[in-house]
């Protein structure tokens, strides 16, 4: 009852996760159908408004806006997922590894976060796309890179206070080997953080990659996204405000649900943070 009561005091929990839900609904929708072709060009219909051609009106080219902005959900989100997970899976290996070795892992680990900081994410896509060219692929390795430093100092802090408890002491006192430990002791009690971290940092790929396709890093044309549907408003914010209002708004509404559903979550992982 009291989990039940604690759930119903969060409202930026359902908020978030019905935000979330909107999200993902549009993005699998889209692969198996949309309003019309998202890359389907009518001239004659060009820079129609919203219900005069299409629920959303249509592009410069006559596409149809909202069949553009479901399939753009899709690309946006399966590219922030794969660097997520991607980035979280490294980071977290690697916090872990420190967390269990200590002193030069754990330096060393700091040390090169710092230098990964230090570059922002869309820098680092701009040099990669130097080498590999624009494309899906160069953005998830750019956001992924980006992801690593973070998941890998939340799990290092994490792994720390696990690593201080009196069973983990306990099993090293039997000799246990510090993998075992790290993998029965360790990663189920901060698995919860990590989900939480990566729910965050989902938003943060979201916007990330827009900015990516804003700058023509991005999807590779005629692939819809949603930054590049932004920069292509640039030149008709006069006749059609609606082609850069309806993907700034997408991009908005992706990210302050998942923020708004990784606050909930860890509100409810880990209690103390609420109340302090």
């Amino acid at each position: 009852m009291s989990a039940l009561a604690s759930l119903r005091r969060r409202p930026q929990l359902w908020l978030g996760a019905a935000v979330t839900a909107l999200l993902f609904s549009a993005a699998f929708v889209s692969l198996v159908w949309t309003p019309l072709s998202p890359t389907r060009m009518q001239i004659v219909h060009k820079l129609k408004a919203p219900l005069e051609h299409g629920f959303l009106g249509t592009d410069q080219f006559g596409r149809d806006v909202a069949s553009m902005l479901m399939v753009g959900a899709w690309n946006s989100l399966s590219t922030a997922l794969a660097a997520v997970a991607i980035g979280g899976a490294v980071g977290s290996a690697v916090g872990l590894f420190a967390a269990a070795r200590r002193g030069w892992a754990e330096a060393l680990v700091m040390r090169i976060c710092d230098v990964i900081f230090a570059v922002p994410p869309i820098l680092s896509a701009m040099m990669l796309g130097a080498f590999l060219g624009a494309g899906r692929f160069t953005a998830i390795v750019a956001i992924a890179t980006f992801m690593v430093p973070v998941f890998a100092r939340v799990v290092l802090a994490s792994a720390l206070q696990i690593w201080s408890r009196d069973y983990v002491m306990a099993a090293q006192s039997i000799g246990k080997r510090p993998l075992g430990i790290t993998l029965v002791h360790v990663l189920p009690n901060i698995s919860g953080q990590i989900i939480v971290q990566a729910t965050i940092q989902l938003g943060l790929a979201i916007l990330t990659e827009a900015g990516l396709s804003f700058l023509g890093l991005g999807m590779a044309p005629p692939a819809p996204s949603w930054g590049r549907m932004l920069a292509d408003s640039q030149t008709y914010l006069g006749l059609a405000p609606w082609l850069a209002i309806l993907p700034g708004l997408s991009i908005a509404l992706a990210v302050f649900g998942l923020n708004m559903l990784g606050d909930g979550l860890r509100d409810i992982i880990d209690p103390r943070e609420d109340s302090g």
